[in-house]
């Protein structure tokens, strides 16, 4: 499951929710280990419009500077992280070969990139390229790559903690299997001028690397107390009525499985100012599919779309969405 250093030049950052999710923007600098988000007095967000679903992001900021000089800052999006070690969550090997782009004031945005590969709040970046691994922790390549490390330097990545062997035996024969745990930190950014006293539109859309499993849970009253599935339940606030509606699902024969797609909104909370006026969508797909997510106020807007609206907002919590899907397996 997607569960989204100092220096002298100021940034501006949002965050993605994949999920598998994306994030909210606010203020940085840039320094020999990349971005950090700080907060800013001179800029406020006047609006959010954030619609989240399982196909698409996007989200549309107003922002307005309300100094009396123009600032000049690094606006930045980090991605939802990429995390080894869980099985079956995340179907891509790198957020960047999902689609991803930018508009300020209507017009098309280049953006840079920073990548980073971190284990327990260190990067480890540097010596991956060494090594001549990828800094996904997913995918073909880079299993690869760990297959032909000498064992001497596989021996390291597992004292390290960046690598378990899962390795196995068949027939009296060790099959290698070498497991990454480190997390892949994807950034864009790019410099923007936020002209004095005036408004910046700035929009962001993009693909989300969702998350999910092949199966779930809800809906079996004998795993209701697991501590999985109350885990489950206190992050996308499922209550009652949504594991009556996986029960109905399961009554009528359907197999369940989940999508997860989460997004930051922490960061939302750097400006000079609450957010002025917050709107979410969350779009669950399809009007056969159960959503749960927290909130307050959600409002059901259309079949499959439900809605928050909130003003002077300051996000305390990030968001995470959960989709159930119903599957009838033939015999």
């Amino acid at each position: 499951m997607i569960r989204p250093n100092r220096g002298v030049v100021a940034v501006l950052a949002a965050i993605l929710l994949a999920a598998p999710a994306a994030a909210n923007d606010s203020v940085a600098s840039m320094g020999a280990g990349g971005l950090v988000l700080q907060r800013t007095d001179g800029i406020e967000m006047r609006s959010e419009d954030l619609y989240v679903s399982a196909a698409e992001i996007r989200v549309r900021y107003r922002f307005y500077n309300r100094t009396e000089r123009d600032i000049a800052t690094i606006v930045a999006f980090p991605m939802p992280d990429l995390q080894g070690g869980i099985e079956s969550d995340v179907a891509i090997e790198d957020p960047l070969r999902m689609p991803f782009t930018t508009t300020v004031n209507g017009r098309r945005v280049a953006t840079n990139v920073e990548q980073k590969a971190v284990f327990n709040g260190v990067d480890h970046s540097d010596m991956m390229r060494g090594l001549g691994l990828p800094l996904s922790p997913r995918g073909e390549a880079t299993m690869q790559a760990l297959a032909s490390l000498p064992r001497p330097q596989v021996e390291m990545l597992i004292e390290m903690g960046l690598v378990e062997d899962r390795s196995w035996m068949d027939r009296g024969v060790r099959v290698l299997e070498l497991a990454p745990l480190w997390t892949l930190k994807t950034t864009h950014y790019w410099t923007q001028v936020f002209p004095t006293g005036r408004e910046l539109d700035v929009r962001h859309q993009y693909t989300p690397a969702i998350g999910g499993s092949a199966g779930s849970n809800f809906g079996y009253p004998a795993t209701q107390g697991a501590d999985q599935a109350g885990e489950d339940a206190a992050r996308y606030c499922a209550d009652g009525a949504f594991q009556a509606g996986a029960r109905r699902m399961r009554s009528r024969g359907l197999y369940l499985s989940e999508t997860w797609v989460d997004y930051i909104l922490t960061t939302g909370a750097n400006w000079a100012e609450p957010i002025g006026d917050f709107r979410l969508v969350v779009d669950k797909g399809s009007s056969r599919n159960l959503v749960s997510f927290c909130g307050e106020g959600v409002r059901k807007i259309s079949s499959t779309r439900f809605e928050i609206r909130r003003r002077n907002y300051t996000p305390t919590r990030d968001l995470s969405v959960l989709i159930l899907t119903g599957t009838r397996i033939d015999d």
